[in-house]
């Protein structure tokens, strides 16, 4: 089957699955469904072969600098105490622990192969997280921490991973040369990484000063971006994934990404939306379309692993799976304990609280799509031509892994979930940025309708209007106390009227409709119009969005 067929199939399931998904209310996560299709796809004969390494570079590049574009830049430099606890503390646990363990575990498999195999079992997936809460999202900070968690650690481990990789393949392993060559690639790949953002932000910002902007051009430079940054890094033997997610960090930046259209914004926010549910789906996709062929070759992979029985390797998936639990939960009791919860209230409440939160972070480390995709680009072969050692058992146990610990945290996610605190939509920050911004838009209205003007009808006009957006903007300011009281008063408002505004919408939209299909306006003006009123329902829909 030609690669193209098999792209558009693997879309296809991708489509599929978000329906089916919608259907069940998200009862099922979203990667279990892609998984059990993938599998389906399996049995029906649609197989896939692919270089390894090219697979790394399609699908891991976009997703990290896609995350190191859209992580909260002010909430990860706040908890970054928390997350680098987590991203590299817990990281370097992980690999150096869960590697001694699955070598006594599993003896046939070698230390080098079985640190590898730690090393790509450590990054976590907060998409698969955010699939399995999506009808109890978790509180802003949680979130944050393990959105950053997971990008730091999504390249602290694929690096860690080369490493062992390179050591397998090589039989020789200095801890002293590895510490030194792994300062060495990761700090090459940040200033790669820097170095692209910066080169291509300043030459596309001097060329759209002088051409103008378009949306379409900038949507491509930003999705070129990652696979730049990382063949670079990769062409001077730095890392290329820290470089692809540090030129998404830089990306926020408007000094160096330059400050977008609105139109340009909305519409890569649409591409970029499309291309991680995309080649997410399609990875998850790609691991339940591996499972029956892994499963037909379990007595293969179990003697190569030195099990007394294929059943074996199932319950050596279950011990690993526990273990990183354990090892993970462990970790996250003493970072949190030092770094978030130090100063936490006192009480019966307060400490079943903090008990079930830490339960929420450890359960919340889910190994999904970069797992898997790392895993893959396992070699073939080695230098003299030889099969890789152990290559069918570390994907059967990545994969076994993968799956648990997608199983246990859809089902034990919504329940420590539910009814968690929420943070409020609004806070006293938000409310005195809006009346400051209502202050300078009345500040320059007053400016306006001053301004001198020969056309008494055009002075006139500007009076008018001018009132009726001054009597719009000063609702605003009518309440300006902090009590508590007062601002959700305040917040109960500014609800109301974006909701009326939607209903409003909509009903603009009904009898655009109407318009249009009684012929009483032409097609153009009827695409301009809705144009302008889709603007304005994405602008409500995203603060919803944002709110829940």
């Amino acid at each position: 089957m030609s690669v193209v067929t098999l792209v558009l199939v693997f879309l296809l399931a991708v489509i599929v699955s978000v329906f089916v998904s919608r259907l069940l209310r998200d009862i099922i996560p979203l990667p279990i469904i892609q998984i059990a299709l993938g599998a389906g796809l399996s049995l029906f004969g649609f197989t896939v072969e692919f270089e390894p390494h090219l697979f790394l570079f399609l699908f891991i590049p976009p997703l990290l600098f896609l995350d190191g574009w859209r992580i909260p830049k002010e909430a990860l430099f706040q908890e970054i105490k928390p997350i680098m606890s987590l991203a590299i503390g817990l990281v370097v646990v992980t690999v150096i622990g869960m590697g001694f363990f699955i070598h006594w575990l599993i003896p046939a498999i070698s230390l080098a192969v079985a640190f590898a195999l730690a090393a790509i079992l450590s990054p976590t997936d907060p998409v698969s997280v955010s699939a399995m809460t999506v009808n109890s999202p978790l509180p802003s900070r949680m979130a944050h921490i393990l959105e950053g968690e997971s990008l730091l650690n999504d390249a602290t481990g694929l690096v860690c991973f080369s490493f062992a990789v390179t050591a397998a393949l090589t039989g020789t392993f200095s801890l002293a040369s590895a510490a030194g060559q792994f300062v060495l690639v990761a700090f090459g790949g940040i200033l790669i990484g820097l170095l692209v953002a910066w080169v291509i932000g300043w030459l596309n910002q001097f060329l759209v000063k002088r051409t103008g902007e378009e949306p379409a051009i900038q949507i491509m430079i930003s999705l070129l971006m990652p696979f730049s940054a990382y063949l670079l890094a990769e062409h001077l033997h730095v890392s290329g994934i820290l470089a692809a997610v540090v030129a998404g960090i830089a990306m926020h930046y408007e000094k160096i990404a330059g400050r977008m259209q609105a139109a340009t914004r909305m519409q890569s926010k649409a591409v970029w939306d499309t291309v991680q549910t995309a080649l997410n789906g399609m990875i998850f996709i790609l691991l339940g379309e591996q499972l029956p062929g892994m499963w037909n070759n379990m007595p293969q992979v179990a003697e190569a692993a030195g099990a007394s029985h294929p059943w074996m390797l199932l319950i050596y998936v279950i011990v690993i799976t526990v273990a990183l639990a354990i090892l993970r939960f462990s970790w996250v009791w003493i970072s949190m304990t030092l770094t978030v919860f130090h100063k936490r209230r006192r009480g019966k409440e307060a400490d079943v609280l903090h008990i079930r939160m830490m339960a929420v972070m450890a359960t919340a480390g889910v190994r999904g799509a970069i797992t898997l995709a790392g895993i893959l680009t396992l070699p073939l072969l080695m230098p003299d031509n030889t099969l890789f050692p152990n290559r069918d058992v570390a994907i059967f146990l990545a994969m076994g892994v993968i799956l648990c610990s997608l199983l246990i945290a859809s089902i034990a996610l919504p329940i420590l979930t539910k009814g968690l605190v929420q943070d409020l939509p609004y806070d006293n920050d938000e409310i005195r940025a809006r009346m400051a911004l209502n202050e300078a838009a009345m500040s320059h209205l007053r400016e306006l309708m001053n301004h001198p003007s020969e056309d008494m009808d055009e002075i006139a006009m500007r009076t008018e209007v001018g009132a009726q957006l001054l009597e719009i903007y000063g609702r605003r300011l009518d309440n300006t106390d902090e009590t508590e009281s007062d601002v959700y008063d305040l917040h109960r408002m500014i609800d109301m009227e974006r909701e009326m505004s939607r209903s409003a919408l909509q009903a603009k939209r009904d009898a655009l409709y109407v318009m249009r299909k009684g012929k009483n306006i032409n097609e153009r003006v009827y695409h301009r119009l809705r144009d302008e009123l889709d603007l304005k329902e994405e602008t409500l829909n995203h603060h919803k969005s944002k709110k829940h």
